[in-house]
């Protein structure tokens, strides 16, 4: 079991409020993310899950029980941290098996849990090594290797990919992704990046300011976002949006357009604008262009050479795909009049 609730949580430094009222709801084996921009309040919130911060309000329940007072150990949680902490004069089967011979489990049994978990992570060969013999991507799993051991109850990532390189960070998501799928354990994992939250989790929670501005499925966010931060923040390149008379035409006072739902043609076109620059990425085109009131506006498309910097074109957005929200910055509709 695995399930862990948050009740009107809250947290304070002082007279700095960090967490003004998290409430959420997260299932037995789900793998939920929470994402942000840096000092949204998302690691904070994991530590308070992991009982390494002490709320200031509100309760934490796991599978039923209140836990808000009891110490981390308590908790039957794991934590992978970004650092890897691992302890450099242990090699890699003293590391794994360090919280285990912690508890005061038998050699035996330690010795058969450290095959297991080390065959799983495929860190069989380097048991004897010391982590300055490893890769990044190798330290990472060790640690991974350490908090599985002690079947817990939940594990909980907090920006565990950081430091590596971006071709490792890939294979290391996949590793994450694919041992979750094995497990079968709920996962909190905490990540400034969009595109790890997109593919890992089954759920995300955008967070802003300490709030969750939303918590829904990666395809949720995407297609309904519930305002304007959630819909910029989801997405790259990010949402276009523009105020004003174009707003007004929709009843809106923003309307969002993500810029692959822009179309283009050097003949007509609902707006016009004038090339800054693009970026040729291969498969796709991505044109950066300012429009004929001085709005910014990125389009993407397959690659096409004609979108040189410079040149003017015409740009209409998808009648369909025409986001509107109101002064308050809240969704109030999708598409060209259906509510949200």
């Amino acid at each position: 079991m695995g399930s862990i609730k948050l009740e009107s949580l809250k947290k304070a430094f002082g007279s700095q409020i960090v967490i003004p009222d998290a409430n959420l709801e997260i299932g037995d084996g789900e793998f939920v993310v929470f994402v942000g921009p840096s000092g949204c309040g998302k690691s904070t919130l994991l530590r308070l899950i992991a009982g390494l911060e002490e709320p200031t309000g509100g309760r934490i329940v796991i599978d039923g029980q209140d836990v808000t007072k009891t110490s981390p150990a308590q908790r039957k949680l794991s934590m992978v941290f970004q650092s890897y902490a691992l302890y450099p004069h242990m090699t890699v089967y003293q590391n794994i098996a360090f919280p285990l011979k912690m508890a005061g489990e038998k050699a035996d049994l330690i010795r058969k849990r450290v095959q297991e978990v080390a065959t799983s992570l495929d860190l069989l060969p380097y048991l004897e090594r010391r982590p300055r013999a490893l890769s990044g991507g190798q330290r990472q799993r060790v640690a991974i290797g350490r908090a599985i051991i002690r079947q817990p109850t939940g594990f909980l990532f907090d920006e565990p990919l950081s430091n590596l390189d971006a071709a490792l960070r890939v294979s290391m998501r996949m590793e994450i992704s694919d041992l979750h799928k094995r497990l079968g354990s709920t996962m909190i994992y905490v990540t400034h990046d969009q595109v790890e939250a997109m593919t890992m989790a089954d759920r995300i929670a955008v967070m802003n300011a300490g709030r969750i501005e939303q918590f829904a499925t990666p395809l949720e966010l995407y297609r309904r976002p519930a305002n304007l931060f959630v819909a910029g923040f989801i997405g790259s390149p990010k949402m276009n949006f523009i105020e004003g008379q174009k707003a007004d035409l929709y009843g809106a006072h923003t309307i969002g357009v993500r810029p692959e739902a822009v179309e283009w043609s050097t003949t007509s076109g609902k707006w016009q604008g004038r090339i800054d620059r693009t970026e040729h990425l291969g498969a796709e085109t991505v044109a950066y262009l300012t429009l004929d009131k001085g709005e910014i506006l990125t389009l993407r498309t397959s690659l096409n050479e004609e979108l040189v910097a410079g040149r003017t074109i015409h740009v209409s957005p998808r009648e369909n795909s025409i986001y509107r929200f109101d002064a308050n910055k809240a969704a109030i509709g999708f598409g060209s009049g259906q509510n949200v």
